[in-house]
């Protein structure tokens, strides 16, 4: 992030994002549905990314397209870690450490060979339950690697009601 961040912006940005973009229910089909929206955005637009969806601890989706590497699933890991032990988007943790003048991996005490604080990994609300899981990407910027997971998910919603 620049100098020329404005993190209060930007933080409550991401934080009425995740107010919003909660699922009245997510199941293995809904995680499905999902993740084969992500790989058709990235591949209108020709982005190497790798996507993984996760509930409780089981992968329900795994889709790594062309141009990717084991790097990307390495980072989605990471990523991903962030949000089970935050119930946050790993964009906005790592944004509310640089707001605070520091970084995730400076400040968060947590071993960075098994968490990033890096955009593209979102948490899976269910509305009354909580945060049960991820969505994430991984191949792009960070802020791009978010904003697709935004963009599928405001997609999506729709389809649940």
């Amino acid at each position: 992030m620049s100098e020329d961040t404005d993190y209060t912006e930007l933080i409550g940005r991401l934080e009425e994002q995740e107010r919003r973009l909660r699922l009245p229910r997510f199941g293995n089909d809904d995680a499905w549905r999902l993740g084969c929206l992500i790989a058709d955005l990235a591949q209108e637009r020709a982005a190497a990314v790798t996507i993984g969806i996760h509930r409780a601890g089981q992968r329900l989706f795994h889709r790594a397209l062309p141009g990717t590497s084991p790097d990307n699933d390495a980072w989605l890991e990471r990523k991903c870690r962030v949000v089970e032990r935050y119930g946050a988007s790993s964009y906005l943790v790592g944004t509310r450490f640089h707001a605070k003048g520091t970084s995730f991996e400076e400040s968060s005490r947590l071993d960075p060979d098994r968490y990033a604080a890096h955009g593209g990994a979102f948490p899976v609300h269910v509305t009354g339950t909580g945060v049960i899981g991820a969505v994430a990407v991984s191949g792009l910027p960070q802020a791009e690697d978010h904003a697709l997971v935004v963009e599928a998910l405001e997609r999506y919603l729709p389809t649940t009601a």
